[in-house]
């Protein structure tokens, strides 16, 4: 190691440890938004020491029998101080703890309910098990000492989609994929609330890291023609109706329609990370860092696809 690198491996640590002496508060304040429903809603940020990872909605519902908690957001603390703000409303035991897909965002928080069930679909426990380390290591670079202490649990509990009736309230279980491998949706036919996870955004950018535009697009069909009152969606404010699914779709069909167009054209990456899109897309929050990560994921492959056909048609 040379005397600069030594200079900033001490300083990186230094920054870590004194900003661990402060009091991390992530201000979770449980918002109730139909009976025995709340949400946790998170910022519409990207990940940064400020916010500490919150930027994700979670929410929980209190059954008769118990609580039922959705996702347990991006960290040991986060998920300490969410058990302690649903101890705020209800003294009733936690059940479950659902984890609706695998990013980070969703499921470092776990380590706070490990002596709870943890369920979640198959493809989201494998993903999990395989990526949940390099999903860890890159929020202690993202959130720094937000993260302290945070180690990845792994659900114990095989989700099933279906119907399961806990404490006179009748959930939905829905499994779909687009967003990720794997996205569990849960609806609450008892109160017509929709957790939707990351299948929906609502005024935020949707994320690509392990998106498939086309399935994602397929899914949101089929979501838009379920009955529910209200939808929570993994990033940005609870809406009534179809609003947020329409939103998420018209911006997933840009950016497919403009990176297969860029492609088609010839335009190279960095032409790409320039885009000429529409007030209504470039007005979603943190729409410039998440385009660009999207470009990132998913352009390699779409202007391979691109100069294979153009080969094709030349011969």
């Amino acid at each position: 190691m040379t005397p600069l690198q030594r200079i900033s491996f001490v300083a990186f640590w230094f920054f870590i440890v004194t900003s661990a002496w402060g009091a991390k508060d992530y201000g979770l304040k449980p918002l109730q938004i139909a009976t025995d429903t709340y949400v946790l809603l998170g910022k519409n940020e990207h990940f940064n020491f400020r916010n500490g990872g919150n930027i994700v909605n979670t929410g929980f519902i209190v059954t008769d029998e118990g609580v039922i908690v959705i996702d347990s957001g991006p960290s040991r603390l986060y998920g300490e101080q969410l058990r302690a703000a649903i101890g705020r409303i209800t003294k009733r035991p936690i059940l479950k703890l659902f984890n609706t897909h695998l990013h980070p965002d969703h499921i470092l928080g776990n380590q706070a309910f490990e002596e709870f069930p943890i369920a979640a679909l198959a493809t989201t426990i494998d993903g999990i098990r395989e990526q949940g380390e390099l999903f860890n290591d890159s929020m202690y670079r993202l959130a720094g000492a937000w993260m302290a202490g945070t180690r990845v649990v792994v659900p114990t509990e095989t989700v099933q989609p279906g119907s399961l009736e806990i404490g006179g309230h009748r959930l939905q279980l829905i499994e779909m994929k687009g967003h990720s491998h794997a996205d569990l949706m849960i609806l609450d036919q008892t109160t017509g609330v929709l957790f939707a996870a990351d299948m929906v955004f609502h005024g935020r950018t949707p994320t690509t890291p392990h998106a498939d535009l086309g399935q994602w697009l397929d899914a949101l069909d089929t979501l838009s023609k379920l009955d529910f009152k209200l939808l929570v969606p993994g990033h940005g404010s609870v809406v009534e109706g179809t609003r947020s699914i329409e939103q998420t779709r018209d911006y997933l069909r840009w950016l497919r329609s403009y990176l297969n167009e860029a492609a088609e054209q010839g335009m190279t990456m960095a032409e790409v990370l320039q885009p000429d899109a529409p007030p209504s897309i470039t007005g979603l929050a943190v729409f410039k860092e998440e385009y660009q990560r999207s470009v990132t994921h998913l352009y390699p492959a779409i202007e391979a696809k691109a100069l294979r056909l153009g080969r094709v048609e030349q011969e």
